[in-house]
Formats: structure tokens, C-alpha cells, sequence
């Protein structure tokens, strides 16, 4: 830690930002906190400006409850992603002012933070949303505003055409679908903005679980097109987010 990112640290700690012992805690442990099953990344706000997001499948709920108490110390929001009912309840009862968006499959600490622009979360169908809710919180969480535009896909390519000029005034654009994946196509024909594409797994059997909406995506004439994992809501709305944030500032 340079002499700069130690003033700002103890800034914050002076102002009331950060506990003294959060800050005794940086110093000491050069940006992590050490839990027995855990190195977390607490330095990360500080760096990049957004925190380290917990992905919960595959973790205890008594392992999410300690790494979420700890990350709550930072003052920041916190997101945990990928969670079922179970750990749901477990997060919920442990920390009563967060929110579960059962939708999304998520739960959330919310924190003040920046505005960080507007970006639009669209959806081809309906069974899309699960993904598409966990791309719109994430940005939400950064600081973003949020237009949700859902069950416009190609089939029915009149429902999207109506709703263009309220895509098109967005920094950024998520567009989640499954099937043979052709909306991010369509959408980013329409818009200026960034789009970023997130195959679902929504579909029969040679959409190959999200496969074939991948491959589409990927494949795009689209020159402002860029093509996040399947199901990968979380990096489609944290990519989105950033695009958006940088766009605010250089209206500033």
C-alpha cells in the first residue's frame, strides 16, 4: 500500500467510512481477511471500486453467514449469488436488513453508493428472467438505474420494435436469451449503446443447454456485441454496469 491508498484508508477510517478495526485489519492483512475456509478480498472497493461478489452454490450456509458478516465490516454492498431456499432463510435471519430476490436467486446488502448511469435488462421470453433478474440486481447494486424490458423476443419482433427508443437512451444493454439466441442481434441493430449478450439454457433439446444460444451470440453480425457465459447473469449486469458507470462520468 502506497502513501496515497494509506491516506484514503485512514480517511475513511476518520470519517467513519470504515471501523478502526476493518482498517487495523487492511493493514494487517494486506487487502484480505482471512476466515478458515475463505481469503477474501476486502482490498477490492478500494482498487476497482466495486466489491468482491460471493458466489454461493457449493458453500454451507454457515460458511455464507460468516463471509457475508465479515464483508458486512466493509461497508460496501454485498451480493451473493446462486443460493436456494435454505440458505436463503439462513442469510435472511442473520441479516434482517438484506433481501432476498428469490427471482434472481440472489441475496443483497444494499449500501449508498455513486450513481452509476442507466442500463436496460431485456429478455427474449419469460423463462429467461432468472437470469435476466440476476444481471438487473447486480447492476442495481453498483449503482445503476435499471429499465427492465422482458418477453420481447424475435417471434414477435413488434413487441421489441415498441420499446427501441426507451432501449436506445440506456449507457448499456443486457439482453438474455436462450433458444437459438437471435435477440442480441436484433437489439443491437436497433441501439447505439453496448449490448451485452447472456445465453440462457431455455430451450429443447439441440439448443444443447444454452449451446446453441452461445454459438449464435458468438456469431453475431453485430459489431456491438459482446457475449458473456451461459446463464451468466451476474457478468452480464457487472460488465453493463461498468460500461454505464464510465458513460455518467464523461457526461460529468
Amino acid at each position: 500500500m502506497d502513501e496515497a491508498q494509506l491516506r484514503k484508508l485512514l480517511s475513511r477510517v476518520k470519517r467513519g467510512e470504515l471501523s478502526l478495526d476493518a482498517g487495523v485489519r487492511t493493514l494487517a492483512g494486506g487487502g484480505v481477511a482471512e476466515l478458515p475456509f475463505a481469503t477474501l478480498d476486502v482490498d477490492r472497493p478500494r482498487r476497482q471500486g466495486y466489491p468482491e461478489v460471493v458466489y454461493g452454490a457449493g458453500k454451507t450456509a454457515e460458511q455464507l453467514v460468516a463471509i457475508v458478516q465479515r464483508m458486512s465490516q466493509e461497508k460496501a454492498p454485498v451480493l451473493v449469488t446462486r443460493i436456494d431456499e435454505d440458505k436463503a432463510e439462513a442469510l435472511a435471519a442473520a441479516f434482517p436488513r438484506g433481501e432476498h430476490n428469490a427471482m434472481a436467486r440472489a441475496f443483497a446488502i444494499r449500501r449508498k453508493v455513486p450513481r452509476a448511469g442507466r442500463v436496460a435488462v431485456v429478455t427474449a421470453g419469460t423463462s429467461d428472467l432468472p437470469v435476466a433478474e440476476e444481471a438487473a440486481l447486480t447492476a442495481e447494486l453498483l449503482g445503476c438505474e435499471i429499465l427492465r424490458v422482458v418477453d420481447v423476443g424475435v417471434a414477435g419482433i413488434h413487441r421489441l420494435l415498441r420499446r427501441r427508443h426507451e432501449i436506445g437512451d440506456c449507457d448499456a444493454v443486457v439482453v438474455c436469451a436462450g433458444m437459438e439466441g437471435a435477440l442480441p442481434t436484433a437489439v443491437a441493430g436497433l441501439v447505439g449503446a453496448p449490448v451485452v449478450a447472456v445465453p440462457t439454457s431455455i430451450g429443447y433439446g439441440a439448443n444443447l443447454g444454452g449451446i446453441a444460444a452461445l454459438l449464435g451470440m458468438l456469431n453475431s453480425c453485430a459489431p456491438n456485441v459482446a457475449v458473456v457465459n451461459i446463464d451468466n447473469g451476474f457478468g452480464g449486469g457487472f460488465y453493463a454496469a461498468l460500461v454505464a458507470r464510465r458513460a455518467r462520468r464523461n457526461r460529468r
